[in-house]
Parts: structure tokens; sequence; C-alpha cells
């Protein structure tokens, strides 16, 4: 099932399920509850497809990367956190500030959170996870190593619509059989499975739940692996999932934006 968050035209935000083209309102993210007429897909333009309370990324978290960086495997979740300025979604201009520097993509995995989970079982992390969703970590490589006494995880990836996210969250997917793909122009410049995960889905949320108390919303980008490169401003960044789809934004130089 696809769920998606969206506007239509002379309305407010509307919250539902993508079926047959169509857009069918709902309650909220994972209600039963119809919310108002389906409408047309066409007729709504959409908007990530959910709002986090916590936007958590992964670093090192894939095999192929790890034995090329000679990076040890963890064991536990390497996280840092995004703003939540730094949302944007599906057709955004994000722009890129000069004080960013240099900056990359980095496609992503994203796991969506469906119920409070504290101190959870494997188990019970697997049934807090609503679903998954494409997600673009754009990060300034400058900023992050600008300071040799502390890496600034958290500012080089917050600028404004620097965490990129949609266009949808799937409930069903079999994500060991997802591969992510990142093209820029139309031209694939990245691509990995999902599988060579070091630390799977529902064993991040177990984690992370040791550490915190996760709430329906929360989004945890599984980190990326080999192939994020840098970005201009005028290029085209989607981020490609078979079975969620495409997030595709546009880079700005913020000077003009």
């Amino acid at each position: 099932m696809k769920w998606a968050r969206g506007t239509v035209a002379g309305s407010a935000e509307i919250t539902g399920v993508i079926d047959n083209n169509q857009f069918h309102p709902r309650k909220a993210l994972g209600s039963e509850l119809a919310a108002g007429d389906a409408v047309p897909l066409t007729d709504v333009a959409l908007l990530p497809p959910v709002v986090p309370r916590k936007f958590i990324g992964l670093w090192n978290n894939f095999k192929a990367a790890a034995e090329k960086g000679g990076h040890e495997h963890p064991t536990h979740p390497l996280y840092f956190f995004k703003a939540d300025t730094s949302l944007s979604g599906p057709g955004a201009h994000v722009a890129l500030p000069a004080s960013a520097g240099r900056v990359i993509f980095e496609g992503e995995l994203g796991v969506i959170i469906g119920q409070t989970c504290k101190n959870a079982s494997i188990e019970e992390a697997e049934q807090a996870i609503f679903g998954y969703t494409c997600v673009n970590d754009i990060t300034s490589l400058d900023i992050l190593n600008a300071d040799p006494s502390f890496p600034q995880w958290t500012r080089s990836k917050s600028f404004d619509g620097f965490g990129v996210v949609g266009p949808v969250i799937e409930t069903d997917l079999k994500w060991q059989d997802a591969t992510i793909t990142v093209l820029v122009n139309g031209r694939e410049r990245q691509s990995y499975p999902a599988a060579d995960m070091i630390l799977p889905p529902a064993q991040i949320v177990s984690l992370l739940s040791q550490d915190m108390t996760l709430n329906p919303g929360d989004l945890i980008a599984c980190g990326t692996s080999l192939g994020a490169r840098p970005i201009k401003a005028g290029m085209e960044i989607e981020v490609v999932i078979e079975g969620i789809g495409g997030v595709s934004v546009t880079t700005v130089d913020a000077t003009k934006a």
C-alpha cells in the first residue's frame, strides 16, 4: 500500500492512499477512516509523505562502502540528526548556499516508524515499522570536515531542503530485494543493493529504541553506499527504489533562488 501526503488546489494538506491513479484521503497516516472523496492523482501536488518528529540518518551501514573506506562494521547504529527544516519533497528546488561548499547526494532507503517503540526486541521493532520511502541525504562535505576537532554532522546535513523524502511510503516493500539508484540529469550515478546493509532495518530500529523512544512518523535513513557524488546548481537528482518510486529535486544557486 502506498501512502502519500499532498495538496489539491484550494484545499488544505491531505494524507491518504494512492490506488489506481486515485488519491484516497484518510483521517491520518495509517488510518482506515476516509476523509473525503477520492481525487485524481494528477490533481495532487505531492509533499514529503511524512513530517518526522525525528529525522535520523546513519553512517557506515553498508559493507561495500565500509570495506573500501577501511571501516569496521558497527554493532550499533552510528547516527546523526537532520533539522526538521531540511525536509523537502517531490519536485522541490533545493538551494545550494555558497557557504556549503562541496555538496554531494546520498541516495538511501528510509524507514518510517508506525508505532511508539522503546527498548524493542527485533521482532517488536519489525512490527513498529510502518513502511519505507526514498531519501536523498544531501550533505556538505566541506562543512562536515572543516573543523578537525569536531566533525559537523548536523550542520553539514541540515541546510534547508537537504533532506529529500518521497514520493510515497510503501508498506509492502521487501527491502531485501530493493536496489537504491540515483539519477543525475537522467544519468545513473549510484546503484547498490539494500541487502548489503550491515545493520538491517528491524535491528536499526531495535537498537535505536534502546537509546530513545521512537514515535509514529519518525524517519530513519539507513545510510548510503558507494557512488555518492558532488552536485552543483542546475542539476536534477532523482532517487529511485523499485516498488516505492522516485523522488526528484532540482538544485539551484542560493543567490538566485
